[in-house]
């Protein structure tokens, strides 16, 4: 257990620096080569998020929250009261507060995050403003399977909390075994809110991805920063591009880091040899149709309830209650 100043104590699950060698050594002998998404969200990559989230170009969660504001007490009455709320990848939470807001007497809140420090930061400051409200949070890989604390008061139903269109980051069949873990969790009564990007021009997603600011190239190139410094890696940053294109065949934004140049370089004892203009896969992010998302929802044991949407269609808030 890690303890915040305000005595918010954190389950500590986080992977350990031998997780995030072994799986970059792995993901690096691939073919095409990879990296892991999920190891993105060291303390800077979560900061350098943050200023993603606030970038002109960056849609998602301006409209995530607009949506948020206009639809929140439908959407907690859809929900219902005396709830659990568990929050996957919530970050700083301000989506969550303004979810939790609406609520009718919710239960517990257990927010699950792979970044330590964001995950105590924005659950002492959710204390603050919610001192009756019981906060268990748990840092951990969500993507695994996970044992999750009890909350002190039995709950009526568990309704999972996964905002940010995070879900369009796994692939499809990694997005359905994932969504009925989550199934699992919610049992009986339950159900899941889920925030899904939705499929529209090219132009939108790649400036979206792309900003001009350069700071989605700074989260990108912070992978390589982030294992140099704590894997003793010795990749030269300098020669190295961030680049995000979309596949409009299957849907999905495609980000890469380029080499800019014929080069070599070290993990953990290993040797990576890279030819000029080769990519490392960093992140898919698949933008659905909502016909094609309550499709694999179904797939995961859940039954299509509400959504609400931008008047413009760019992005979708989703209630699954588990079916019978």
């Amino acid at each position: 257990m890690n303890r915040h100043a305000s005595g918010v104590a954190v389950l500590d699950l986080e992977p350990a620096a031998s997780d995030f060698l072994a799986e970059v050594i792995e993901s690096l002998f691939s073919s095409p080569k990879t990296l892991p998404s999920k190891f993105f969200y060291d303390e800077r990559g979560s900061d350098l998020f943050q200023q993603i989230c606030e970038l002109p170009e960056y849609y998602i969660t301006r409209t995530e929250a607009e949506i948020l504001r206009v639809h929140g007490a439908e959407m907690a009455a859809s929900i219902g009261e005396n709830a659990e709320i568990v929050g996957f990848g919530t970050g700083a939470g301000i989506k969550t507060r303004m979810l939790l807001g609406h609520l009718e007497n919710p239960i517990a809140y257990v927010p699950v995050d792979i970044s330590k420090q964001r995950l105590m930061d924005s659950a002492a400051a959710l204390q603050c403003e919610m001192p009756t409200l019981e906060i268990l949070p748990v840092c951990a890989d969500y993507l695994q399977p996970l044992q999750l604390p009890r909350s002190s008061r039995k709950p009526d139903h568990v309704a999972v909390y996964f905002p940010g269109s995070t879900i369009g980051n796994l692939e499809p069949p990694i997005a359905q075994d994932f969504l009925r873990r989550v199934c699992r969790l919610c049992g009986h009564s339950g159900g899941l809110v889920i925030g899904v990007d939705l499929q529209k021009s090219p132009e939108i997603l790649e400036a979206a991805y792309n900003d001009s600011a350069g700071v989605t190239a700074a989260f990108n190139l912070n992978l390589l920063v982030r294992a140099n410094r704590e894997l003793g890696a010795d990749f030269d940053i300098a020669q190295w591009h961030h680049r995000a294109i979309y596949n409009r065949e299957i849907g999905r934004i495609e980000m890469h880091l380029l080499s800019a140049r014929q080069q070599t370089a070290h993990v953990g004892g290993e040797e990576f040899h890279f030819f000029p203009g080769e990519k490392i896969i960093t992140e898919f992010s698949y933008k659905y149709t909502q016909e094609g998302f309550i499709a694999l929802a179904a797939t995961a044991g859940f039954r299509f309830s509400h959504v609400w949407t931008d008047p413009q269609k760019l992005f979708a808030v989703f209630h699954f209650v588990v079916a019978d």
